[in-house]
């Protein structure tokens, strides 16, 4: 049995979980596929490093083209990371008739559409899963598990720093600034933490999902964006009081062909199952026409369940090579993509109002929503805890996005409001 030859681009956390289990699960492995999956060479910044895993140092290489360029390697699995460079290194894999199999969400958000027309024209596999997820089967679900349905809603936690944070702010009424620390400290936040918290590493999954579920290519510009960065913790505390928790959501809406994607803190039921996902877990709610709700929860990052899709993926490029299908599967969208309008994206919302106690407030600011045609399906108002003053928290119903835009605007010149210190999006 000859044995199918891989290229193993980067060796940090997500690198060593493929070598793991590639050379770990040798045997069952080669019983699914039909021969040994041998890990060639791989590529590292410093061959001199010490490493938690033994591997032989003459597979070790830093420079790249030792794998694009090694005429017995079948499969390069890209894990290491970056944009630009890597899209080159990828492409040139593809060019020399190597399937590929990868990690990478920024580069597949931003690129995805042009590799995958080079690995259709070069009749080569690309594969993403651990792109999204984690150790969730979402993406491989989209194509095949949804093929014979239509999709009309994703709305899902794919952000696992966001979340963990979140969470801990909920269960313990922990400040953001307090739990951002914290999670920094643990190693779920980076230093920079702007990409997780402002939302635009959840865009960047939400857009791979887009294209995959409404088979029309989304990309980055396409997704609105807010973090989490000035969530509070009366944003929590009166949340909780009105029966939601608040989660950054990636939700994307198909109607009528038009579509909605974004990324932003929410305001979701409790009873809802995405309310009860804590912590670093990831989970993406699927709708379909025909099969209606569905949801795919797990862990979203790590070396072992992220390594986990990674192989996943090489045993579909193998299982492709021996029946000789690969390029086959490749998916390219193939729908016209259509953006809903801000007239035509509608939700319900939640606003907390800073407001003057006194009489006539309450009138003035309904009377605003009437005029923009915006009914409210709950108002609570409350003493201010740190002034003399007073909150009014409002739940709308179904309100689009271009009048609830009018009514803020309203309200920024209306005297008696003081602060418009919260708006979300409310689902379940």
């Amino acid at each position: 049995m000859k044995p199918v030859k891989v290229g193993l681009m980067g060796m940090g956390t997500v690198g060593t979980g493929v070598i793991r289990l590639v050379e770990g699960y040798q045997e069952d492995l080669q019983k699914q596929v039909g021969s040994p999956i041998l890990i060639e060479r791989v590529l590292v910044q410093d061959r001199s490093k010490a490493r938690r895993y033994n591997i032989e140092s003459e597979k070790l290489t830093d420079n790249a083209w030792d794998i694009i360029n090694d005429p017995e390697i079948d499969v390069v699995v890209e894990v290491m990371g970056g944009i630009e460079t890597t899209k080159e290194f990828i492409l040139a894999a593809l060019e020399r008739g190597k399937h590929v199999v990868t990690a990478n969400k920024d580069l597949m958000a931003l690129h995805g559409t042009e590799i995958l027309a080079k690995a259709a024209q070069k009749s080569c596999d690309v594969y993403y899963e651990a792109s999204v997820g984690g150790g969730i089967p979402i993406i491989r679900t989209l194509i095949e598990g949804f093929s014979s349905d239509r999709i009309t809603k994703i709305m899902g936690i794919v952000n696992g720093t966001t979340n963990y944070i979140l969470t801990k702010m909920s269960q313990e009424g922990a400040s953001y600034e307090e739990v951002l620390k914290e999670a920094q400290q643990l190693g779920y936040a980076e230093a920079d933490p702007t990409s997780d918290v402002e939302g635009l590493d959840a865009a960047r999954k939400m857009a791979i999902l887009g294209t995959l579920g409404f088979r029309a290519n989304m990309e980055l510009a396409d997704v609105q964006v807010k973090g989490i960065s000035r969530v509070s913790k009366e944003d929590i505390l009166y949340g909780q009081r009105l029966g939601y928790e608040i989660k950054l959501l990636g939700i994307a809406e198909r109607q009528d062909d038009l579509i909605s994607i974004s990324v932003q803190p929410t305001m979701i039921k409790k009873t809802h199952p995405l309310a009860t996902v804590n912590g670093v877990f990831n989970a993406v709610y699927v709708h379909g026409e025909a099969v209606g709700e569905t949801m795919f929860y797990g862990r979203g990052a790590g070396e072992m369940p992220t390594a986990t899709s990674v192989v996943a993926d090489l045993v579909a490029v193998v299982k492709n090579l021996k029946l000789g299908v690969n390029g086959q599967r490749v998916f390219v969208p193939y729908k016209e993509k259509k953006l809903k309008t801000d007239e035509q994206i509608a939700s319900k919302y939640y606003i907390l109002l800073h407001v003057a106690d006194k009489a006539g407030v309450l009138a003035k600011i309904t009377q605003v929503f009437a005029e923009h045609e915006v009914s409210l399906e709950s108002v609570v108002q409350q003493p201010n805890a740190t002034h003399a003053d007073a909150e009014i928290i409002i739940i709308t119903h179904d309100a689009n996005k271009a009048s609830m835009g009018k009514v803020l605007a309203s309200f920024e010149s209306l005297d008696v409001i003081y602060e418009i210190k919260s708006v979300y999006r409310v689902e379940g």
